[in-house]
């Protein structure tokens, strides 16, 4: 742990900071503004070696994180831990009237992502600027986010998220370093907004550049001065909305049109300020740029920044298009994070003629030289025109990456594979050294030693440093205590604890009284049907079922713990919201079932009630039908906290279970090798009929036992499994498919986790000293070595 030390130190800034934060004295002031002054102390600490760390990167290799979100998380506790401060905070708190936890509670989340894709890149910052590596992020510094959730009615309603309306100052506004950016309809300021990123153990302080959009006029003075008020702010009031929220609606034409808007605005803004960087750094010759500037596109949401680099080197720099194209091929990276066809972004070529004329006009020359080479290569004709970036009036984004890009990588061994066999074959075939593996990976400073700190201790004990903080590996030589039943024991009474505190947190949040005894079974992620939150909701039903009908008395007691938003054009992911809200009514107010099941669904999911309930939970569930999830983050936080993997052979679960072995995780349902030849021959209504307590299930959608307001949403969800709803392929996900394994498996765990004690705590030490392989670090270490080629540079 080291910080400047030529400042003073923390405690002694505090209290000025919150007096000017607050206009009061420490003590009078509300832990909100305690909060603005301790977070300006630790601005204070940081800021000149966020400086020197800037000035070092630019020297140098650089590498630029392109992503539409960064799921960022709370700031203050994160950067307390990394600097070494959270003791001094500590002191400074109490010493002025305050308790540093009220304090930190303070703060809102920053509303800047959505899930693992946001969170990967929040990650991967912390453990770029751990490791020294020259590394910025660039995305939208959003107003609103995704959108705050609330549950009316067990419904799910989205209202804004006003994480910033009262300031921020963990970001810093450079408006000296504004770009312009222009569509064809209008012209924008983009002023960038920088957030650093504090390393463990490290001076460095990393960058994540958030771009705001702001008018060319603030408004119209000579309307506003005629009373056209509204006429004044109309074209600011369009501006903003670039930046209002994360992933507007895209179900209708408009909202396309503002996702596309908002992709370009923040792609060219960065575009133009790295090409800036280089000739200040580099001179006028841009040739080298690829030597110097390697950019990872985290998903599709970026690729629009490869025909706009291309714009930029071909309209404003003079450069031909060979030339011009070479340095694009040089300086793309692209990462596939899905396997879902639908996921693949892809816009109506009327949308790039309407936004912005000119790079559509360079997309069809790619397209075209594309088509020309693949040819040349005696490539099949059916299979150019499917490959080719334009197509049938649409532009495919994923191709223009996959035709540009040097590296092109899944996220996890299984993903990676398929892509490579199924989703990207053909790109696979004509360009496999392209091709490569990069397991995704999670921090163990936010999602080890700061949100589970009881649980670091002992690891700290037992290794006898912090030195696992940076590099996860040393926690396999702890494996042998797990012998050890004295540790056994320490482990389960820090599990109890961490239940015990999560007990109180939704007590207190949600007015829901649980069972700290109880397993803690958990599924927190995104809301979509190949997450098959809706199968976990079934068994549930059953159980409940099994309790109040077939009278089972010898049910382990058990509290079933969701958290997910669903997007809100997502008619049905919204219908499973509501069905397991009602099922929660349904188990939690009867009064028999509740001296057993509880469900809680934390309303408003995002990284805070993640750092709650993941050092709690006893059960991670990773369901996803086989093949569909591309790696998944949530089962390396569980992994990390020992908490027992329960799922499908998807995504990052095969490696989890290649690392602890067979016995310690708990596996079920169909492989993704076996689901084709499975799904030739399924009929759900065999599975409706033939699996026992299914069909009361079910039937419990439209029988009056569950009530979705007249909405016909549980309607709906009952036919899609049946019948597909008429125009669908019935149950897509094969939860039916699935249901009776994932019930027999859940039984035992269930079973095991109460019959041996010992037993399953050290199921759980041997996940816990093996989670070293999930860290991002190794993510970041690998991509740094083989994609980005980047040297450390510690300054």
């Amino acid at each position: 742990m080291s910080v400047s030390n030529q400042l003073p130190e923390l405690q002694s800034t505090v209290s000025g900071h919150v007096r000017a934060a607050s206009g009061v004295s420490p003590e009078s002031a509300t832990d909100r503004k305690f909060w603005f002054g301790l977070s300006a102390s630790v601005m204070e600490q940081i800021a000149d070696n966020w400086e020197k760390t800037t000035k070092a990167y630019n020297a140098t290799r650089q590498q630029h994180y392109f992503s539409a979100e960064f799921l960022m998380g709370r700031a203050l506790l994160n950067n307390l831990t990394n600097l070494g401060l959270v003791e001094q905070a500590e002191a400074a708190t109490r010493a002025n009237g305050h308790e540093l936890s009220d304090v930190l509670d303070a703060e809102n989340d920053a509303a800047l992502g959505n899930g693992g894709l946001g969170r990967l890149a929040a990650c991967f910052l912390d453990s770029a600027v751990t490791q020294d590596y020259p590394v910025t992020g660039y995305g939208i510094l959003y107003r609103y986010g995704l959108f705050k959730q609330i549950f009316s009615d067990g419904f799910q309603t989205e209202e804004p998220d006003a994480w910033k309306e009262d300031g921020y100052p963990f970001v810093i506004r450079r408006e000296d370093q504004q770009r312009i950016v222009h569509f064809d309809d209008m012209t924008v300021r983009a002023t960038p907004y920088d957030m650093p990123i504090t390393g463990y153990g490290t001076n460095n302080v990393g960058t994540l550049r958030l771009w705001k959009a702001e008018p060319m006029a603030e408004f119209d003075y000579d309307a506003f001065n005629s009373q056209r008020f509204t006429d004044a702010i109309v074209e600011r009031e369009a501006v903003m909305d670039l930046c209002r929220v994360l992933y507007p609606n895209d179900t209708t034409y408009a909202g396309k049109v503002l996702r596309v808007r908002q992709q370009y605005f923040f792609v060219s803004a960065s575009l133009q300020a790295m090409i800036d960087n280089y000739i200040a750094h580099h001179g006028e010759d841009l040739s080298d740029f690829g030597k110097y500037n390697s950019i990872q596109l985290n998903d599709t949401h970026p690729v629009l920044a490869i025909p706009e680099l291309m714009r930029l080197l071909l309209d404003e720099h003079g450069m031909t298009w060979e030339a011009a194209w070479k340095i694009v091929t040089e300086t793309f990276a692209y990462t596939n994070h899905t396997v879902l066809a639908e996921a693949l972004e892809q816009w109506s070529c009327s949308i790039f003629q309407q936004l912005f004329h000119r790079v559509f006009e360079i997309v069809v020359e790619i397209d075209r030289r594309f088509r020309e080479e693949l040819a040349e290569l005696n490539i099949n004709p059916d299979q150019i025109h499917y490959m080719s970036p334009v197509r049938d009036g649409v532009v495919h984004m994923a191709w223009i990456a996959c035709y540009a890009a040097y590296s092109i990588n899944g996220v996890a061994a299984l993903h990676t594979e398929i892509i490579k066999a199924d989703t990207l074959k053909e790109w696979y075939g004509i360009w496999p050294e392209k091709f490569n593996n990069k397991t995704n990976g999670v921090t163990p400073r936010r999602w080890l030693k700061m949100c589970n700190p009881r649980l670091s201790e002992l690891l700290t004990r037992l290794s006898g440093s912090d030195s696992w903080v940076t590099n996860l590996d040393e926690l396999k030589k702890l494996r042998d205590y797990v012998t050890d039943d004295a540790v056994m024991q320490e482990l389960l009474d820090i599990k109890d604890a961490n239940k015990v505190d999560f007990a109180g947190w939704i007590k207190d949040r949600q007015g829901i009284s649980i069972d700290p005894t109880s397993i803690y079974d958990v599924q927190i992620k995104r809301l979509h049907e190949y997450k098959r939150q809706l199968m976990n909701a079934f068994y549930v039903l059953d159980l409940y079922f099994r309790i109040k009908v077939d009278g089972e008395a010898n049910v382990p007691p058990r509290t079933f713990i969701f958290g997910a938003k669903a997007a809100p054009g997502y008619v049905r992911a919204k219908a499973i919201i509501k069905l397991i809200n009602a099922i929660g009514d349904l188990v939690n107010n009867d009064p028999v079932v509740s001296q057993k099941l509880r469900v809680v669904f934390v309303e408003n999911y995002n990284v805070s009630p993640a750092e709650h309930i993941i050092p709690a939970a006893d059960v991670s569930e990773q369901i996803s039908t086989a093949g569909k999830e591309a790696s998944g983050t949530s089962n390396m936080k569980f992994m990390m906290n020992g908490a027992l993997t329960l799922g499908t052979l998807d995504g990052a679960n095969v490696e989890i279970v290649d690392s602890v072995g067979d016995d310690n995780a708990y596996i079920f349902g169909a492989k993704v090798e076996e689901l084709p030849e499975l799904r030739a021959h399924y009929n759900p209504h065999h599975h409706y009929e033939t699996v026992p307590g299914l069909k009361r299930v079910l039937d419990a959608l439209v029988d009056g036992t569950l009530h979705d307001n007249h909405s016909g949403m549980f309607h709906d969800l009952r036919c899609s499994l049946l019948d597909g709803g008429g125009w669908e392929t019935p149950d897509v996900y094969y939860v039916l498919g699935d249901f009776a394994a994932f019930r027999e498996t859940r039984d035992k765990m269930a079973r095991d986790f109460y019959n041996d004690r010992l037993g399953w705590a050290r199921k759980c030490w041997i996940n816990i000293c093996e989670s070293g392989r999930f860290s991002s670090d190794r993510t970041i270490g690998d991509y740094a070595r083989e994609v980005w080629k980047l040297e450390a540079t510690k300054i």
